[in-house]
């Protein structure tokens, strides 16, 4: 979000957000929304009470100034204190009360939004609060899509079939000169904390794909013996690959017919021309030594995504610097699934590297760490506990993230062993010999 924060545009963006939580906590019966559906996941009933709780702890009580709507709760419903998997044995609140919970704090809100000055205090400047937290929904939003996916049965969801482009694109890669370009950022206004600040990164010429790598291109992996070649997987990769006994994709199977998957209860042959979903970095990293390349670095992603060598700057997105459209990626739940490669032309960056944004969140080889400069705002739970480890960093958002909470600089990450999430990847080569 550029230009003036407007109270109709945070009040679009929560709503929107509000809308979607809504829709995937009421597409279930009570004790679809109860039951831990993987070990994972919180129980879907836990997701949205905890949503509740963030918006009254931000924006009711901190921005606000108001009482505490249900401080005895606090604790249930803080991350940190509760590992997933032991969160079906708290006292949660159940159903009714977790939407009556949140339907009393999104009232309150609407009173602080029509108070508030943008500018009082540092997190109230620019609405910076209220964007916060409706990145927070989405990005529980996308975390309950991705319990639907595993919860057993069909889902109630329903979505347009995503696009499929015209013919199938020529699989090629971009080469992206050497130089310096600025990654991160200082004047996004919403951004979080981890994408600041702005700075210079100079990177040597490399090649990285057009496009994320496809489910057809994947399968070619499989069936070269990609998952029994050790010489393929870094130690850590093959003994994970060992001990989970990975042979595909999560949700894949094959019988005499070919390659089939479970999309939201609903089993399909695998398209060849979508991008590749639910891998983790291990088996992207694999897949990129079988193709005589590696996965790119977070720089390199950015640089292909941001950079326009003719302005000379760094774009919000690979398109220019107006938001996301439906013409533009995959984005927002709109799909239930990547869309067919070559399906977003308009979405392409300065480079003419495609479908960067949406579809499937991006492996990337880099580590999560803090950018020159970064400062833990507002709490250091967001990013700075999480710095360092074995996490790696994911770029360019899914099919299922939302608008608000995917940008150019915005940076997820997750341990690589992680496949549940909607993880794709596309691959980067080096080039020796030029300056």
């Amino acid at each position: 979000m550029t230009g003036e924060i407007t109270k109709e545009a945070v009040e679009a963006v929560l709503l929107r957000a509000r809308e979607r939580s809504t829709l995937l906590t009421d597409c279930v019966d009570d004790a679809e929304l109860i039951a831990q559906h993987s070990p994972l996941m919180s129980p879907l009933v836990w997701d949205l009470a905890h949503i509740g709780n963030q918006e009254e702890l931000w924006l009711v009580r901190d921005v606000g100034g108001r009482d505490p709507v249900r401080s005895d709760i606090d604790e249930l419903y803080d991350a940190f204190k509760h590992s997933r998997s032991s969160r079906p044995t708290l006292p949660l609140l159940n159903p009714a009360e977790a939407r009556e919970y949140v339907r009393t704090v999104r009232g309150k809100v609407w009173d602080v939004l029509e108070a508030s000055t943008f500018g009082r205090t540092e997190l109230d400047m620019d609405g910076f609060a209220f964007g916060m937290i409706a990145q927070h929904e989405q990005q529980h939003a996308e975390t309950m899509l991705a319990t639907h996916q595993l919860r057993s049965g069909p889902t109630a969801l329903v979505a347009t079939p995503a696009p499929q482009a015209a013919r199938m694109p020529e699989l090629d890669e971009v080469t992206i000169a050497a130089g310096s370009f600025v990654m991160g950022t200082d004047d996004e206004p919403w951004a979080l904390d981890n994408e600041h600040t702005a700075h210079q990164v100079y990177l040597t010429d490399f090649a990285i794909d057009r496009f994320p790598v496809t489910n057809g291109q994947f399968i070619e992996f499989i069936e070269d013996g990609g998952y029994s070649r050790p010489e393929l997987w870094s130690r850590d990769g093959w003994r994970h690959r060992v001990d989970a006994k990975l042979r595909a994709p999560l949700f894949w199977e094959h019988d005499s017919s070919g390659w089939w998957h479970e999309t939201f209860g609903v089993e399909a042959p695998v398209p060849p021309d979508k991008p590749v979903v639910h891998v983790s970095f291990f088996e992207a990293e694999a897949y990129a030594g079988w193709a005589g390349k590696r996965l790119p670095t977070e720089a390199e992603w950015e640089k292909a995504a941001r950079w326009d060598p003719e302005s000379g700057r760094s774009r919000r997105f690979p398109w220019g610097d107006v938001s996301a459209d439906e013409n533009l990626a995959n984005l927002g739940q709109r799909h239930l699934g990547p869309a067919g490669v070559g399906s977003y032309p308009a979405g392409a960056s300065a480079a003419g590297v495609e479908q960067l944004i949406g579809d499937v969140w991006e492996w990337t080889s880099s580590g999560f760490h803090p950018y020159p400069g970064f400062r833990a705002f507002p709490y250091r739970e967001y990013s700075e506990v999480f710095f360092g480890g074995d996490y790696k960093v994911l770029r360019g958002g899914s099919f299922g993230t939302d608008s608000v909470a995917c940008r150019g600089t915005f940076r997820n990450w997750d341990h690589p062993i992680r496949r549940q999430i909607f993880s794709g990847f596309r691959c980067a080569r080096t080039i020796s010999g030029r300056s």
